[in-house]
């Protein structure tokens, strides 16, 4: 049967093939996504190999509130002294040892714009005179404050060249600087910006409390690292160094690279999703093309049945046809998964984020990418596989097993299912506080599942309607292609449910970032009441901006919003650094002048006598009360303050929010981060008098932005437009699949139908009217796959502004353009898909076609 099997694949050769594609372009999804997760993981483990030197590092062993200065990975711990370096470079077996000083910086390229190609960071780095980790490839080390140098692919993303004049933006302090040098740290940063400074310069700005986050340590030769952090104990115990420890070059960075792993992890997650949907989508295709050759191939199974072969060879020749297409494909796949990884990276070095090493084809991505897609057809298969088999051979060889099978229990089942789900998106939405996000998943789940199974029940009751258009315009092709696609509802079902798919995932994205958008600026325009807002692209405002704007004559109140994370403990609660809370700080003049907030119970403005206010959301789930005491840590031991009031508010996201002055006892300055400045103008100052003093402090600085509370709002929907296209990008691939279906099942119902275009072309039907016919059967099941799936993504995106209320998404919004841009879409992909069916349909020899058994 395994003969017969392959023979039966060239034999249909044809019919194959789009399937092939189908599985290719999931598989290739899945490949692309484990080969590009794998560079990237490459990429940062030779960032961490080449930027983690060191044979042993000092570092704090106490973990606290923070986070990295540098966007750099692993745990943030207490700080050491800078000064122990000296006392551990005299150790037993020590070479050298130095403090290892960074922090952000903002570097001003030769187009007078920041150096930011990338979400990568941007930071300073103190280049140590003897440290030999580094290359100086062009010029020399900087020395002094006035002068930098740069790493290799900052100079060239930059646009300087060595001896060039720029700007940087250092401490809040802009500087006019020399490019004296270029630096190799052997291998791509990932589009990171580093500037180094000479030691002085780096430990002013960064560590000015003369405290360091590690110490780097490298031996002498013949002296391994574990005999290395050995040596280094005397040291560490005297009081200075009370809080320090040693550890070996490889654990350090063992600990990077686990950490770097589980940020990637949460990429790979994110794709394998879309890449599970494309697999998902082509077994709906699989499926429809082996139940359309099975059908086709009736006679010669029953053929097979009557010379001797049993259900079983049969079934197992059927599963052999569908394993070689999901080998093929998964073959192909596996190797436009690595094409695709090629582009991205093409993509990637475009806007600076170069990734190295070659593209890695590793056994398990391989064996992966070929199991999916080969499983995928087999079970797809599996149930034409199945009916064909246990076909009686007289039966199968009469007409009659043409007869549609009964829908009524699918129908059955798919409303259950259908209801059911319904169901539970209703309890959501009536109760969405108990485990609501959990009822719309899973509501969401089943009126999914029950309109796949209720697809067929839906097309003969819908597509008349559909059709009417055709029907009344297009006379009588409209009414036979209507025919057409009704007469068989199970294959038009499962030809539209693989769009459908697609287009559901479409639709509920599409309103949930209209929803999204409408529901930030609601929040703005009720919440914002300053007139302008200075922010950095960076995320930090330099504090050099803050004094600048302030003394404008323009500018009534400058309110700095602040923010940082802290370690805040409640009644009964014990004190972890590992899950701290962000807390926000702001002048308590600003409630009222510059935010509008809404309190629950207690007032604002006793954040003025040392009480804090924290959201309703956190206060509920800790069991904090109003009144409470809250206990944070400061450099001088703790501080409690009472909660005096509990708002609820999502102008500011953060859970705790305190005055300025109150933040700056319990927030270290180098996890301080200012995040805006809320400006009022000055009586008699117009708004557009305002806006030109502020753009020109904001200008000086580069990388500030001055808004008004229309800008603010069209920021926040331009980044919820860029996730949005993401998310269009990938579900596109899901999309092309289902286009390609519907080729498919055009190509195998003219097949099928030969006889029957023979004889309409023999009674005077035209060419162009056969293909007329065609392409209206594509596109009325393009149109009844795309309604089904808009209705059912709107009606599942519509729940969620009301169960996720609680996290911002406070107000429904359909963008009724964009759903009718999907209908249009549908026509168009309807169009494309019949080209090649019509046209092989048309050529079709008449007398051939009518002998045609």
């Amino acid at each position: 049967m395994r003969r017969v099997a392959l023979r039966g694949i060239r034999a249909h050769l044809v019919r194959f093939i789009l399937s092939i594609l189908a599985v290719a372009l999931g598989v290739a999804f899945v490949s692309g996504t484990f080969s590009l997760r794998t560079m990237m993981t490459s990429t940062f483990s030779g960032i961490v190999e080449s930027s983690m030197l060191g044979d042993a590092y000092v570092r704090g062993t106490e973990p606290v509130a923070g986070s990295s200065t540098t966007g750099t990975t692993g745990e943030t711990r207490n700080t050491v002294p800078a000064s122990l370096a000296t006392q551990i470079a005299e150790g037993h077996g020590v070479a050298k040892a130095f403090a290892e000083i960074s922090g952000p910086i903002v570097l001003v390229g030769k187009d007078g714009t920041a150096v930011q190609s990338t979400r990568s960071p941007s930071f300073g780095m103190a280049l140590h005179p003897n440290d030999t980790t580094v290359t100086v490839v062009a010029g020399a080390a900087p020395s002094g404050p006035t002068e930098v140098a740069l790493e290799s692919a900052t100079l060239e993303s930059s646009g300087l060249a060595v001896g060039d004049q720029t700007k940087v933006v250092v401490a809040g302090v802009i500087r006019s600087v020399q490019v004296t040098g270029e630096i190799s740290l052997g291998t791509p940063m990932a589009g990171a910006t580093i500037v180094f400074l000479d030691v002085a310069t780096a430990t002013a700005a960064y560590a000015a409390d003369g405290m360091v986050a590690t110490i780097a340590v490298y031996a002498n030769p013949g002296v391994s690292e574990a005999d290395l952090v050995e040596n280094l104990t005397p040291v560490l115990v005297g009081d200075k160094a009370a809080l320090a420890e040693a550890l070996t070059g490889d654990a350090m960075r063992a600990e990077a690279r686990t950490d770097i792993d589980s940020q990637l992890g949460f990429v790979l997650t994110f794709m394998l999703v879309f890449a599970g949907i494309s697999l998902f989508v082509g077994a709906f295709i699989i499926s429809n093309t082996f139940s359309m050759l099975v059908r086709q191939r009736t006679r010669e199974f029953a053929l097979l049945r009557s010379v001797g072969a049993s259900p079983t060879q049969v079934f197992a020749s059927i599963l052999i046809q569908a394993a070689a297409v999901g080998l093929l494909g998964s073959a192909i796949g596996i190797g436009g998964g690595l094409g695709l990884v090629s582009l991205l990276r093409v993509g990637f070095a475009q806007v600076g984020m170069d990734l190295s090493g070659s593209i890695p084809v590793d056994a398990p991505t391989v064996i992966i990418s070929l199991l999916m897609g080969t499983v995928v057809a087999v079970v797809a298969a599996a149930f034409p596989a199945r009916r064909a088999a246990l076909t009686a051979p007289i039966e199968a060889m009469r007409e009659a097993t043409t007869t549609e099978r009964s829908l009524l229990a699918r129908t059955i089942i798919g409303g259950v299912f259908t209801a059911t789900g319904a169901a539970g998106l209703v309890a959501a939405l009536i109760a969405p506080e108990d485990g609501g996000s959990v009822m719309v998943g899973v509501g969401a789940g089943l009126v999914m599942l029950g309109t796949l199974l209720l697809a067929p029940f839906l097309v003969r009751h819908t597509l008349g309607v559909l059709a009417a258009v055709f029907v009344a315009t297009v006379r009588p092709l409209g009414r036979l292609a209507r025919g057409n696609v009704v007469r068989n509802p199970r294959r038009t079902a499962n030809t539209a449910s693989a769009l459908m798919i697609g287009m559901a995932l479409v639709g509920a994205a599409s309103v949930l970032a209209a929803s999204a958008t409408a529901s930030t600026r609601a929040i703005v325009d009720d919440g914002w009441s300053s007139d302008f807002s200075i922010q950095s692209a960076t995320g930090n405002v330099p504090i050099g901006a803050v004094a600048d704007t302030r003394a404008l004559a323009s500018v009534n109140a400058v309110d700095v919003l602040t923010y940082g994370p802290a370690v805040a403990t409640g009644p009964g609660e014990t004190a972890s650094a590992e899950n701290p809370l962000w807390v926000v700080g702001l002048p308590v003049g600003a409630f009222g002048r510059s935010v509008t907030i809404d309190t629950v119970t207690g007032a604002l403005d006793t954040l003025a006598h040392g009480q804090i206010a924290v959201q309703k959301a956190i206060a509920t789930d800790r069991g904090w009360h109003l009144g409470d005491e809250v206990t944070f840590p400061s450099r001088t031991g703790t501080i409690s303050a009472r909660i005096g009031a509990i708002v609820d508010t999502r102008l500011i996201g953060s859970p705790i929010i305190v005055s300025d002055v109150f933040f700056a006892t319990i927030i270290e300055p180098a996890q301080t981060t200012v995040e805006d400045l809320l400006i009022t103008g000055a009586p008699g100052v117009t708004a557009a008098e305002l806006r030109a003093d502020l753009t020109d402090v904001a200008s000086s600085y580069v990388v500030l932005s001055v808004l008004d509370t229309e800008d603010f709002a069209a920021q926040i929907a331009s980044q919820v437009n860029q996730i949005l296209l993401i998310l269009y990008a990938l579900l596109g691939l899901s999309i092309i699949i289902a286009i390609l279906g519907i080729v498919n099942t055009l190509a195998l119902s003219v097949i099928e139908r030969t006889r029957e275009i023979g004889l309409m072309r023999a009674v005077g039907l035209g060419r162009l009217q056969l293909a007329g016919i065609i392409t209206i059967e594509s596109v009325l099941t393009a149109v009844f796959g795309t309604v089904i799936g808009v209705v059912l993504g709107v009606a599942v995106a519509a729940v969620m502004p009301t169960v996720f209320d609680g996290v911002g998404l406070t107000t429904l919004a359909i963008p009724w353009v964009q759903l009718a841009g999907m209908l249009v879409l549908a026509v168009v992909v309807g169009v494309l898909a019949a080209l090649w069916p019509a046209s092989r349909a048309a050529r079709l020899p008449v007398l051939d076609a009518v002998a045609s058994d």
